[in-house]
């Protein structure tokens, strides 16, 4: 009897201790499930670390209008990474690069976030996944390696045969090897072609004409895998479709479903399928978060009917989870049981289908424009997260954080279910 009295007072606690975190106030668990209300936080100071109340995750705002030292300098607005699936630290994480809003490409310390130099510089670079030292740029008619520390590049490629060459644009990222990329280019006869580069081989794979599949791509990007191309189709009455290539060539497979997914990022799936990770504005799973197989085009849905806005899966080592940004209004998602439980937050999400979560940070971040959203980006290990917040002001500056993150201690913890069911 006296046992039984025990296990049912701490099941009491339990129960309570559940009900606690769903509450505002207090310091919360990134375990967390159901909704959480919004907590109170005055804006951290700047590189100041301080505690998110309501998950318990450490975070520091790393930019501030005007000078920031050696020379870099944020603009009055806003001041940010590029993207949510575009990778803010280079391959060992000593840099962090800021390139939206700063007086150019602005280079922080990757884990204390002090400035330490800035460069000028035309074209689009992403950061070479393997070599920490380098970033892979593509500008007008040239593929390059460049080296942000000593300025110093190499050109990979060149031709007269092309012009306006491009990486993506904007949504454009190496393999996972950083061996191969897709570029965009207008061809001598007037052609909008893309095609796979090999950077380790100085070679170009075959054109594939645009022109081939309706609409205009906005963006190409190279699979993690470095097999496909995935191309972003925009039609004139609106419906963004999706086009896969080989890397040889051939159309592989059309989505013609609207961004179904879409706002997204390519990674590799447990069983070593890639797969496009993202938000589906579409039925049977319009406002779910769903991954995309690029071999037959199989869609999986991974939450239920909810406010996210990105996805990123820039933590390659961690290439099972993905970072989600939700928006929303925490009113309006309380009101709805039935919807994923996150307004205004960054969480990682297992793709696996388990449901699992983990709850990273409140941003605190009411919508106002393009250059406010969120956009959360992971380092290349899980452990830092980048993200923007106009901090309760919209129209007012836009900041930029970083959450850091221990893993360690969730090997084997059993996740939870994104649609609050245990």
């Amino acid at each position: 009897m006296r046992s039984a009295t025990i296990s049912a007072a701490l099941l009491l606690f339990c129960v309570a201790a559940l009900l606690g975190l769903r509450t505002a106030g207090g310091h919360g668990s990134n375990d967390a499930i159901g909704f959480v209300a919004p907590a109170a936080m005055d804006l951290p100071d700047y590189l100041r670390p301080a505690t998110d109340p309501a998950f318990g995750t450490s975070i520091v705002r790393i930019t501030k209008p005007g000078p920031l030292g050696n020379g870099v300098v944020c603009g009055p607005k806003h001041c940010s990474h590029r993207y949510s699936s575009a990778q803010a630290w280079n391959a060992d994480q000593t840099l962090l690069l800021l390139d939206n809003g700063c007086n150019g490409m602005c280079f922080l310390d990757g884990h204390t976030y002090e400035a330490l130099f800035w460069r000028k510089r035309g074209g689009e670079c992403e950061w070479h996944p393997r070599n920490a030292e380098l970033m892979i740029c593509v500008q007008d008619r040239a593929v390059s390696t460049w080296a942000p520390r000593t300025n110093h590049e190499d050109i990979l490629f060149t031709s007269p045969d092309y012009h306006d060459l491009q990486f993506g644009p904007s949504k454009g990222n190496p393999s996972r090897d950083g061996s191969r990329i897709a570029v965009r280019a207008v061809r001598k006869d007037g052609a909008d072609v893309v095609f796979a580069f090999d950077l380790d081989r100085r070679s170009k794979f075959p054109d594939i004409d645009l022109s081939r599949v309706p609409g205009t791509a906005s963006s190409c990007t190279i699979s993690p895998l470095g097999t496909y191309i995935l191309c972003f189709q925009n039609l004139l009455d609106g419906t963004e479709q999706r086009a896969i290539f080989t890397v040889h060539g051939t159309l592989h497979q059309r989505w013609t479903d609207h961004h179904r997914p879409g706002h997204g990022d390519l990674t590799v799936d447990a069983d070593g399928s890639e797969v496009y990770v993202g938000i589906s504005k579409s039925n049977p799973d319009k406002f779910q978060v769903i991954k995309r197989r690029l071999s037959d085009g199989k869609a999986t849905s991974l939450t239920a009917y909810g406010q996210a806005e990105h996805a990123s899966a820039r933590a390659v080592a961690r290439g099972d989870w993905v970072f989600l940004s939700y928006g929303g209004d925490p009113q309006e998602v309380s009101a709805n049981p039935g919807w994923a439980p996150y307004a205004r937050e960054v969480i990682a999400l297992r793709i696996d289908g388990s449901g699992a979560i983990r709850r990273i940070v409140q941003t605190r971040n009411p919508p106002s424009d393009y250059w406010s959203e969120t956009h959360a980006s992971p380092s290349p290990d899980g452990s830092q997260v980048i993200w923007s917040s106009n901090w309760g002001v919209p129209g007012g500056p836009v900041y930029e954080f970083v959450a850091r993150l221990d893993w360690s201690e969730r090997q084997n913890l059993k996740g939870v279910i994104a649609n609050d069911q245990p």
